[in-house]
């Protein structure tokens, strides 16, 4: 493993802030809300006491991927997903809460860009590359966020598949590594079902739910690794049939 560097620190000048609502990082000077959220200052706290308050956990779904969650949960919290493939370990998204003992990767990439938590921070540990759809790069919420790989279409990299889907965001890019689909947010489940995700255009989300759809039918797919859940492909794909087809 990687010498990770105890004394590891921001340069004094770029401050950061975590939002303990959302988990939203903030670069710079600290604002009175939180841009994503909306949350006030008080609900700030320092990403460095941010890392001395939460431990990124990692869970295993299959023998070659994990599930990385703050404990305790770091406001809404979205959890990431770390990738072992045969060129490389991958992170799909990034934990709000920097840890600098985690285990590099060689890229992180971004379904889009509500996720990129703290992934500045690992970036300039571990020399990351960062990857995101050029659409959500171009968002004022990832201006101050460094992205290496701005890609405009679908793409294999590390041997993992990437479907730009648009709709939730403009950039909303799905991924599927082997047997797994990584769907982030783009539909919730709940005690009564599946529902899109009400946080974005709610018609261009269910119209470019159906190129999900078309996608992930014909694949032999078997676990889905969403923003807060992971479970069964099958299961979830009668739920996401009822409410992409019979709209």
């Amino acid at each position: 493993m990687m010498n990770i560097p105890s004394t590891y620190k921001l340069p004094i000048e770029t401050p950061q802030w975590v939002c303990l609502q959302c988990g939203y990082n903030m670069i710079g000077q600290m604002p009175d809300i939180c841009p994503f959220c909306g949350a006030n200052h008080d609900r700030f706290m320092t990403w460095d006491d941010a890392e001395k308050t939460y431990r990124v956990t990692t869970n295993a779904v299959t023998d070659v991927v994990g599930q990385l969650i703050s404990v305790p949960k770091l406001g809404l919290e979205h959890a990431a997903y770390r990738i072992e493939t045969k060129a490389g370990a991958v992170w799909i998204d990034s934990p709000s809460a920097f840890n600098r003992e985690l285990a590099p990767v060689n890229a992180i990439l971004f379904t889009h860009h509500h996720f990129m938590g703290a992934s500045n921070q690992y970036r300039r540990l571990w020399n990351a590359e960062i990857w995101l759809h050029d659409l959500d790069a171009k968002h004022p919420l990832a201006a101050l966020f460094d992205v290496d790989r701005r890609f405009t279409n679908n793409f294999v990299a590390y041997g993992i598949e990437a479907y730009h889907i648009g709709g939730h965001t403009w950039g909303f890019t799905l991924y599927i590594y082997q047997d797994v689909l990584f769907i982030c947010d783009y539909v919730f489940l709940t005690d009564t079902g599946m529902r899109f995700n009400p946080y974005g255009p709610a018609q261009e989300t269910a119209t470019h739910a159906r190129r999900i759809y078309d996608i992930v039918s014909g694949k032999a797919l078997k676990t889905v690794c969403g923003y807060n859940y992971v479970t069964n492909f099958a299961d979830w794909l009668v739920g996401f049939e009822r409410l992409v087809l019979n709209r």
